[in-house]
């Protein structure tokens, strides 16, 4: 984990800065594909899923060391060809599980959350999952742990395949020619993320658009087919927590819901979006079936709220980053404690962005908590060795955060939403 903090030092600046190229040529061209709240809901989400990797907390079922260990048929030693075939069979595994995730309902819940974004840029590619409870990915790996690939080299081969998958969500880069036959692009990505019929669980493929192509699940992006983005049950919130488990809630509902025995059971399993037809029937949920009937998700809110908004993700920006700087001085069991203060405090103002009226209650205990924990500790996980008088420092933020909260709240959530978050 203190290895995967290090690299996250150098990835999170980078995405960072590819973002704000992106949102630059956008306003330069006069094609901006940011959307202020929109934008801060991806980079919320990206933070949590990075909270929950670094934490470890998802149960691994079986690791991929030890089934190297028991069922590789031989070993060999990492050379720079293993790298690549290693690449190539983790990419076969990351379109499998893909293809999972968009075909059967339990996966699709660990999913949704990177597709709910109603706009399709580099920050859409951070709305990564917090909900995927146990790890199955090592069963994937089977073909490479019976050639025996090290496990080293999954370990190294692993992230980079993750990050290669960020630059190609966007709009900006049209179709490139003879690549479309060698790697994914953005043009191919963009049918992955479109709702419309055609498009639907359509390029699955993270790096290579091969199996797409051998499995019948390649579609070409369309000129007079313009992709229409988001998921067919709209989230309706900016809360990325919320998102990650709005799936999982509609499943336990239908299960305990429905009369029928034999679904209480099988609705997990079952293709994504399947209901029992007693439950569908008595409690229907909005589909978008027409994406031309798509009305996207926003909130009216003033430009001093926007801009409150960006400061308290640059504030989640700066708590995550001391975190991984400082990921061994602070130590387990603290890092827990303070992975959860960083979950609410997401939670907080995202949900402030949705105009929640709960938001200011949220809001009220995180700030007290971090006072509390400053005020008995002596200072805020150490931060006080790195500036001069941080404890009080941040606490004066908290306080602001409180006042802000509360005056945003008075002032904003008069105002009716145009489509309020459910």
């Amino acid at each position: 984990m203190e290895t995967y903090a290090q690299v996250l030092l150098i990835a999170i600046p980078s995405f960072m800065v590819l973002m704000a190229i992106e949102a630059l040529y956008g306003w330069a061209i006069k094609k901006q594909t940011l959307r202020s709240f929109d934008t801060i809901a991806s980079i919320s989400s990206g933070i949590t899923n990075l909270l929950k990797d670094i934490l470890g907390l998802t149960l691994v079922i079986v690791g991929y060391t030890w089934m190297q260990e028991h069922i590789a048929i031989i070993h060999i030693e990492a050379t720079w060809l293993v790298y690549v075939i290693s690449f190539v069979l983790i990419d076969l595994a990351g379109y499998t599980k893909h293809y999972l995730s968009h075909h059967i309902n339990y996966f699709w819940n660990e999913h949704v959350v990177h597709h709910s974004s109603e706009e399709f840029n580099l920050a859409c590619a951070l709305r990564q999952t917090i909900s995927n409870f146990f790890s199955l990915s090592a069963f994937l790996l089977i073909p490479a742990a019976l050639l025996g690939m090290p496990p080293k080299v999954i370990a190294t081969i692993g992230p980079l395949h993750l990050f290669l998958q960020f630059w190609y969500h966007t709009r900006h880069i049209p179709k490139l020619g003879w690549l479309e036959y060698l790697i994914v692009t953005p043009s191919q990505h963009r049918v992955h993320h479109a709702i419309n019929k055609i498009y639907l669980d359509k390029n699955l493929g993270q790096i290579f658009p091969w199996w797409d192509r051998l499995f019948g699940t390649f579609q070409e992006e369309l000129d007079e087919e313009p992709c229409v983005y988001g998921i067919k049950k709209p989230a309706k919130t900016w809360n990325p927590i919320i998102i990650n488990f709005q799936h999982l809630w509609i499943l336990i509902k239908d299960a305990w819901r429905t009369k029928d025995w034999n679904a209480k059971f099988t609705i997990w399993f079952r293709p994504t979006g399947w209901r029992p037809t007693d439950v569908a029937i008595k409690y229907p949920i909005e589909v978008i079936d027409n994406p031309e009937d798509q009305v996207k998700y926003d909130t009216p809110a003033s430009a001093l709220f926007h801009i409150w908004s960006w400061i308290q993700l640059g504030i989640t920006l700066a708590l995550l980053l001391f975190m991984l700087i400082n990921f061994v001085a602070i130590g387990f069991p603290m890092l827990f404690l303070y992975g959860a203060f960083i979950a609410i405090h997401v939670f907080s103002y995202t949900s402030l962005m949705d105009l929640n009226r709960s938001a200011i209650w949220i809001e009220l205990i995180k700030c007290a908590a971090a006072l509390y924990w400053i005020w008995s500790s002596g200072d805020w996980f150490g931060l006080s060795h790195y500036i001069p008088y941080g404890n009080i420092i941040i606490s004066v933020y908290f306080i602001l955060s409180l006042i802000m909260a509360a005056f945003l709240s008075s002032r904003e959530i008069k105002k009716p939403s145009l489509t309020p978050a459910a």
